[in-house]
């Protein structure tokens, strides 16, 4: 048992510390060709936080593990929504750029259309569905480019001196380290959720969706830190939209998956009745307002961490 502990831990923090470093790069090379912000937010930030989310589930679908590829997809828009979101509206509430959310918060939504009839209909996805969840990311990247489209200026110079050939090896190198991480993650909390006793859904709805969402809240505390609170919002709501598309999306594809059935408590199925209704509240708790009243309040970020630690009891009392 210590050793799949161990191999967890390190998987974790390899995770962490590698998506973190993904995401510097990333954002630095975006800095040096002079990409507008709020791509960076909604497009290059966003794929870099997911990367622990897309290399876990898509390695435990190719093993046969569904239910860690649904958990951590749901599990992770609800950790980085609820929790995330919750704390970075009580450190900094303000004023919020609606009109620049409006297009991730609408393919959110679209794809949770899809992902919700699944759910609630044949419970299982396909390589079709997972295809249309795919399409659905790849329209919502072109209009984000039409959208945010500026003509290209003089590159500018890295802030470090870093060369431009380096970052993207860095990035790579950064990438790699991510896929062991996920490997690592994914192999031994199945095995530590076996000897436990811990359904998988379970784990994947709390644990590696905690982990796999670290990346996000290193990325909204330093924006919050840095006064840049718009980046920290686009960010946790682009990472949701890359969940439901990207990280099901491509594991579906790659292997069909059921819902879980195993995580059931009060007499209901809780992927069915709790885990994706609590995600869509907390997503329209989180978004609304700031669509519609342009700013963001600590009373939404109060209800916010509440959703998540009732999801988190609820998860364990179903165990």
């Amino acid at each position: 048992m210590l050793v799949p502990v161990l191999l967890f831990c390190l998987g974790l923090m390899l995770l962490i510390r590698s998506g973190g470093q993904f995401v510097e790069q990333a954002a630095a090379i975006a800095h040096r060709l002079r990409m507008p912000q709020a791509l960076i937010g909604a497009t290059v930030v966003s794929l870099g936080t997911t990367l622990p989310e897309v290399m876990v589930s898509a390695g435990s679908a190719l093993g046969g593990h569904g239910e860690i590829a649904y958990g951590n997809a749901v599990g992770s828009v609800i950790c980085n929504a609820a929790l995330i979101g919750g704390i970075a509206l009580l450190a900094q509430p303000g004023a919020a750029n609606g009109k620049a959310l409006r297009l991730p918060m609408l393919f959110f939504f679209t794809a949770a259309a899809v992902f919700g009839v699944t759910l609630y209909t044949s419970g299982w996805f396909s390589r079709s569905i997972g295809a249309v969840l795919l399409v659905l990311l790849g329209v919502y990247l072109l209009l984000s480019v039409g959208e945010m489209r500026t003509p290209p200026p003089q590159a500018a110079p890295a802030q470090d001196g870093t060369a431009l050939p380096m970052r993207f090896l860095r990035l790579g190198l950064s990438a790699a380290l991510v896929a062991v991480g996920a490997d690592l993650l994914v192999d031994n909390g199945i095995l530590i959720a076996q000897t436990v006793g811990v359904p998988e859904s379970v784990i994947g709805l709390t644990f590696v969706a905690l982990g796999t969402s670290l990346p996000e809240l290193t990325t909204a505390l330093i924006s919050l830190a840095r006064g840049h609170a718009a980046l920290s919002l686009g960010n946790i709501l682009g990472a949701n939209l890359l969940n439901l598309t990207l990280v099901s999306g491509l594991s579906a594809v790659l292997k069909p998956y059921a819902v879980p059935q195993s995580a059931a408590g009060m007499g209901l199925n809780l992927a069915r009745w709790v885990d994706f209704p609590l995600m869509l509240l907390a997503m329209a708790v989180l978004c609304l307002p700031a669509v519609l009243q342009q700013k963001g309040s600590r009373w939404q970020g109060g209800v916010l961490l509440g959703l998540y630690l009732a999801f988190c009891a609820v998860q364990l009392c179903g165990i």
